[in-house]
């Protein structure tokens, strides 16, 4: 019995998730995370499951394979799987949604705080020899706007309370009580996005997520807003974000997942008002052991014929 894997980052730190394999003999088969649908159909031939990061399992994959029972998300989003062919082909397929949570959060108020004092351009000009006084933005006192209060979105506000922010967000389906202990203001899109200070966003990608931020979102944002995207590529319209950029619309942004990736060249790299990193937000040690771990025992589960713990659902 077989699995492949086509996370990079798959049991990084600890051997135990693999160990977890070897004591039911399962073989686990490590894959390319940039292989194509073609060479991974040969490759998973015979596999009763697959651990993915960012490589597309389609309708044609699932139906090349059909010894695979389970396909688990080395991570939250799921918008590389296709989820109805899964559910017509017999597949489950999960995720770990909480996994990363905390190690997600720091990144975005590390991201946050570091556009607000333009941190990386002050670094660079002094190691060149500068000595820059940059005046930076406020932090404490402003107002953060949360696109998604789930797991993350929560523990970004938990952070955010620390600086006396004024929190608000939009999410269609956030618990009000959840929201109100938190101290935070649940509100329509389109107000949170006139309102923010700084706007992060926490929502997986799907086709209503999709270009959620546009040129009219980004229009209406104050000209000294910040947006921070540590979630997925997608939901941002990547050129409309540029043009706010270059024309004052909106004063700098932070991106960490882009539409396309790996992304070796994009026009806001040429930005100095962007930050832009290599969607390692979730990458931490405790959270990538975590997250290892919670896809075995998802696989597990499903060999063994029991119902695992994160299923994923069209």
């Amino acid at each position: 019995m077989k699995i492949v894997c086509t996370s990079p980052s798959f049991a990084r730190y600890s051997r135990a998730p693999i160990e977890s394999l070897e004591a039911r003999d399962i073989e686990l088969v490590a894959l390319p995370a940039d292989i194509d649908e073609t060479t991974f159909i040969e490759r998973a031939d015979g596999a009763v499951g697959a651990i993915v990061a960012f490589n597309a399992i389609s309708d044609r994959v699932l139906g090349a394979l059909p010894a695979m029972k389970i396909v688990a998300k080395h991570g939250v989003g799921v918008d590389n799987i296709d989820l109805a062919a899964a559910a017509r082909h017999g597949v489950t397929v999960t995720n770990v949604p909480a996994a990363n949570r905390e190690a997600v959060a720091d990144f975005t108020f590390a991201l946050l705080m570091a556009s607000a004092r333009a941190i990386p351009r002050i670094d660079t000009a002094t190691k060149r020899g500068e000595w820059p006084r940059h005046f930076g933005r406020d932090v404490h006192g402003a107002t953060l706007g949360i696109v998604g209060l789930g797991s993350i979105g929560q523990a970004v506000a938990r952070r955010a309370a620390g600086f006396d922010m004024t929190l608000v967000a939009h999410d269609p389906f956030a618990d009000a009580d959840v929201a109100s202990a938190l101290s935070v203001e649940l509100m329509p899109l389109d107000e949170l996005c006139r309102r923010a200070d700084y706007l992060t966003l926490h929502v997986g990608l799907s086709e209503q997520t999709r270009h959620l931020i546009d040129a009219a979102r980004l229009g209406s944002m104050k000209p000294t807003a910040v947006l921070i995207n540590a979630a997925r590529g997608g939901i941002v319209d990547e050129s409309a974000l540029y043009d706010a950029l270059t024309q004052g619309t909106i004063a700098a942004a932070a991106v960490d997942a882009f539409e396309i990736e790996p992304a070796s060249e994009h026009p806001l790299f040429a930005l100095d008002n962007v930050i832009a990193t290599s969607h390692v937000a979730g990458y931490t040690e405790n959270a990538l052991t975590t997250l290892s771990q919670s896809c075995v025992d998802d696989v597990i589960a499903v060999i063994d014929g029991r119902a695992p713990r994160h299923p994923v659902s069209a």
